[in-house]
């Protein structure tokens, strides 16, 4: 299957999960449009659409939580940046993803103690 196309369909399927998660597509399709590019190579690659902008380990468990759309995974730190790491996914309430904070692991899980 062509890249185009195998975006369309990742398209597809993971609207599937992220809207009853209450999030949708960044509304900045150019970075959209990449990530999904993205993401079909590491499936082509590492055999699954893993998030793009985090480094695999090796290490299965964690690498599996990895795979796009990793907002189950993570569902607490995203929803306190309203998005997920990439921006590939926001809100829906969000209109502007460039106004929102990234929030590092490390500092989310200090502001919990």
């Amino acid at each position: 299957m062509d890249t185009e196309k195998r975006k369309e369909k990742l398209r597809t399927m993971f609207q599937r999960v992220i809207d009853p998660l209450g999030y949708k597509y960044s509304p900045d399709e150019e970075l959209v449009d990449f990530l999904l590019e993205q993401e079909v190579m590491l499936e082509k690659e590492k055999g699954h659409p893993f998030c793009p902008c985090q480094g695999l380990t090796g290490e299965r468990e964690h690498d599996m939580q990895l795979v796009c759309p990793c907002i189950p995974f993570h569902r607490e730190h995203f929803d306190a940046m309203k998005r997920c790491w990439c921006g590939l996914y926001v809100h829906k309430d969000v209109e502007d993803p460039d106004s929102l904070m990234q929030i590092s692991l490390q500092e989310f899980l200090e502001s919990k103690k």
